[in-house]
This record gives C-alpha cells, sequence and structure tokens, in this order.
C-alpha cells in the first residue's frame, strides 16, 4: 500500500458562542468534532451527510481556511496545521479547493483570464506572455473556448462558472483538491459533465480529491470510499461498493435507503427508514452517541458513552456500539460475538 498523501487526526473545529453585554466564552459550536481519515494519493473520497453536519467545515479546515481547533492534518509529508505563515503559502500549490457556489467564488470585476492567472501573479515570476499560454492551455483542459478569455463571470452559465473555477484550482498543478459540493447548484445534465471532467483530470493528472456532496448516486458514481459524517463527527467509512451493497450503521443504513432506485421492481421491494426527531444542536451534543436521539436500533449504552471509530471488516469503520464486540473469526475474517449478534437482532 502507497503511503497517504492525506493524513487527518482527530480534526476539531469549534466556533466559539459569545453572549450577554460583555460578550463572555459561553460555550462552543462543534462543527467537527474528532475527525480521523486518509486519502491515497490518485484516491477520491466522498464525505456525504445532510445539512449542517460539518462537511464543508472539513474540507476548508484541510486547508487551513478556517483554523483547527485542535488536530494534525498532514498533506503530502507536511502538517499543515503547524506551518508558519510564510511555509504555508509555499504549501498552497499543492493543495487547492473548488467551491460550491461557482458565482460567488469568481470575481465579477476579473476577466476569466485574470480570475485563472491570480494563482500564477501570486506564486509565479513568469513573464506575462508565459501565464496567457498557461490560461489558454488550462481553458483547453476544462472545455472552455479561448475566446471566453477576455469575458466576465456573468456572461457565463453555471457549469461553465464550475470549469472555471476547476481550472483556477488547476493553474499551479496541485496534488490535493477539495472539491466542496461542486455539482450542487447545476442542473441535473450539466452536473454530469463536471464528474466526469473531473475524473477525465484525475485520470490524466494523478490528481487526489476530497469530494464533498449531499448527492449519494453522485458520490457512488465518482469515490472510491465514502465517509459518513453526522453531527461532526464520521459515523462509518467504508468501501463504495460495500457501503451502498450492504451499510452497517444504522444513519447510513438510514440514508442510503432515500437514495432514489430508477428500478422500479427494486424500488418496491426496498423498505424506506424513516428517522424521527430532529438534529441535535452542535452547540449541545447528546452525551452518548450523536445518533442515539434518532437511531431506531438504540439501547441503553448509547445514551451515555460515545462510540469510537473503529474497524469491524476489512477496511470498513463504523462508530457505533452494536459492532464494540466484534471478533476476528478462524479464518480472519470478523464475526460478531453471541452478546453482539443480540443487540444487532434488537
Amino acid at each position: 500500500m502507497p503511503e497517504p498523501l492525506v493524513t487527518v487526526d482527530d480534526l476539531k473545529m469549534h466556533f466559539p458562542i459569545y453572549t450577554g453585554v460583555f460578550r463572555r466564552h459561553t460555550g462552543d459550536v462543534k462543527a467537527v468534532d474528532g475527525v480521523s481519515f486518509s486519502i491515497l494519493p490518485g484516491e477520491t473520497l466522498g464525505l456525504v451527510g445532510e445539512s449542517g453536519c460539518g462537511k464543508s467545515t472539513v474540507g476548508r479546515a484541510l486547508l487551513r481556511l478556517y483554523e483547527p481547533t485542535a488536530g494534525r492534518v498532514v498533506i503530502d509529508g507536511d502538517d499543515v496545521v503547524s506551518l508558519p505563515p510564510e511555509a504555508l503559502r509555499k504549501k498552497r500549490p499543492t493543495m487547492q479547493m473548488v467551491f460550491q457556489d461557482p458565482q460567488a467564488s469568481l470575481n465579477p470585476r476579473m476577466t476569466l483570464a485574470r480570475i485563472i492567472g491570480e494563482p500564477l501573479d501570486e506564486h509565479t515570476d513568469w513573464p506575462k506572455a508565459k501565464k496567457l499560454e498557461r490560461v489558454y492551455e488550462l481553458m483547453d483542459q476544462v472545455g472552455l473556448n479561448r475566446r471566453f478569455a477576455n469575458r466576465y463571470p456573468h456572461e457565463f452559465s453555471g457549469g461553465q462558472r464550475q470549469r472555471i473555477g476547476i481550472a483556477r484550482a488547476l493553474a499551479l498543478n496541485p496534488k490535493f483538491i477539495v472539491c466542496d459540493e461542486p455539482i450542487a447548484a447545476l442542473d441535473v445534465s450539466i452536473q454530469a459533465q463536471v464528474v466526469n471532467l473531473l475524473e477525465d483530470l484525475q485520470e490524466k493528472f494523478g490528481l487526489t480529491y476530497l469530494f464533498i456532496s449531499h448527492d449519494l448516486s453522485m458520490v457512488r458514481h465518482i469515490a472510491d470510499r465514502v465517509a459518513v459524517m453526522y453531527l461532526g463527527k464520521i459515523a462509518e467509512l467504508s468501501p463504495r461498493d460495500a457501503l451502498y451493497a450492504r451499510p452497517l450503521h444504522p444513519y447510513a443504513e438510514a440514508l442510503l435507503s432515500a437514495v432514489n432506485e430508477p428500478d422500479p421492481v427494486r424500488a418496491q421491494s426496498r423498505k424506506r427508514i424513516i428517522l424521527k426527531g430532529d438534529v441535535p444542536s452542535p452547540a449541545n451534543p447528546p452525551i452518548g452517541c450523536n445518533f442515539c436521539t434518532r437511531c431506531p436500533k438504540v439501547f441503553d449504552r448509547c445514551r451515555v458513552e460515545k462510540p469510537a471509530l473503529r474497524e469491524v471488516e476489512p477496511d470498513r469503520f463504523v462508530a457505533c456500539h452494536l459492532f464494540d464486540n466484534i471478533v476476528a473469526g478462524p479464518t480472519g475474517a470478523p464475526e460478531a460475538s453471541e452478546h453482539n449478534q443480540q443487540g444487532v437482532t434488537q
């Protein structure tokens, strides 16, 4: 196995809450509360979950667009969290981001050529002619006509704007790109074009992606592994095919039951899991498991003890007390102990 390009260890991102006339610090919004994972070179890790679970915050904290509260983020051998400002600036070409809203992420007063060439202005001392040639090369790679170089963002469609954002992210030949819901604001037909473009660029340049999305069907198409987040924590981290065929965590099971099934015969036989109750506030999460207030398989231990993310099957990690008593069988394959089997049955 190659060394991971990205290693995240116990990442936390807490936003302080100030109240009263004197603005006293009275609490924290625990947007990300102890997230750990790794991404191999050339791999795409999908990060999914409902709105407000902390997906986008993870992406921004990884690139230190937010200052993490705690944890380590090692990208290509360097701990990004501990880098001083000048060293972090030199590290920026290695890691880039494609933002969710293509309209808001582009400067309306800059032409396409200036937007794509801005990273080159900041991080290189190339002459103007070489920068322009690089801009044209990037436009060709993402499928934009060179005649558009002097147009402004408002003159483009949503899909074209997202291609501009992708070209800007590729300008400095990065190794790792965070894609923060890059298709959320696009039409369905355009979504497929953008995802296919990302896959083609990954194959051509060996890129590594963290693909953040709430569109589970699109994540299934592009991701190699999928991490399911709930209320600032990872509930399950599994290979794509294994997760979609048999989710282990009760939340992952409920989430995947909501994915549309194009086959009407399979759609009729599939059981839809409806979760009751509301998502707890990240400023005041439950004492035990974050999902215990809505879990259909909850038992007493869930309400008082937080489960750790652990490997229960080869390459499958779950944070759930139902799997705490998983033991290795005689062949090395994981088996559930008698107590665990009873818990799952209940």
